[in-house]
């Protein structure tokens, strides 16, 4: 008798807190973050990291692993086991597309791509494939620097007049920008490195199945949505 008396403590302990310890005012693992010394810092590092590498034009690589090392001096024992969680494969992947890219941009392969597409005797046609150019790099490489290269490279065919030179910019900066979710892009690569292990390689296939059809697709709805009606006009 004394042992039914005494059974419905458990679950009155269970309905105020779920456990002993939230009975008692011990933080539960459903509390929301606070904004500690270690996160707050983490902040000023971040926020180091913009104003050193957009005002001062300081290298953004060695100044983010500046960053980092400060922090894991600081804090130690939060940097345990940081490494372990890395996916050096897509960190590989990643640097090694970009070396690549720009080795390929080195060698000139961009600019004599560009230079055959100006000989193109069809403006409209020679548009649609600096768009499809500049999709297909830009999914291996930096967007702002494929921009960078091939605006100039259709300033012969714009001359003509038979382009709008609008359109063609709106096409090309659209075509080069969507492809990031490309798996070999930055953004794609922050994605897959960020999954879940065990999802990782169908994130991966997923987004590299995407980005495949982006760089396709995107150019050709953006030459026919911007460049098309202004030539026709």
């Amino acid at each position: 008798m004394r042992r039914d008396r005494e059974s419905p403590e458990v679950p009155a302990l269970a309905r105020v807190g779920g456990s002993t310890g939230d009975a008692e005012g011990e933080p539960s693992g459903q509390d929301p973050p606070r904004l500690d010394a270690q996160r707050a810092l983490a902040l000023v590092g971040l926020a180091v990291l913009a104003v050193g590498a957009l005002v001062f034009d300081l290298d953004i690589g060695f100044l983010a692993l500046a960053v980092a090392v400060a922090l894991t001096l600081i804090f130690p024992s939060a940097a345990r086991g940081t490494v372990d969680k890395i996916s050096w494969g897509t960190v590989l992947l990643v640097g090694g597309i970009v070396t690549y890219v720009s080795l390929l941009q080195d060698q000139g392969t961009v600019q004599w791509l560009g230079d055959g597409v100006a000989q193109v005797g069809t403006p409209l046609l020679a548009a649609l494939l600096i768009c499809l150019i500049g999709a297909a790099v830009s999914a291996f490489a930096s967007t702002t620097g494929i921009l960078g290269a091939l605006i100039p490279l259709a300033v012969p065919f714009l001359q003509t007049g038979q382009v709008g030179a609008v359109g063609l910019i709106t096409a090309l900066a659209i075509s080069s920008s969507v492809v990031d979710c490309s798996p070999f892009s930055t953004n794609g690569a922050l994605v897959v490195a960020n999954s879940v292990v065990a999802d990782r390689d169908d994130v991966f296939k997923r987004l590299m199945t995407w980005g495949m059809t982006i760089v396709v697709a995107a150019p050709v709805l953006s030459w026919a949505i911007f460049v098309v009606p202004g030539s026709l006009s």
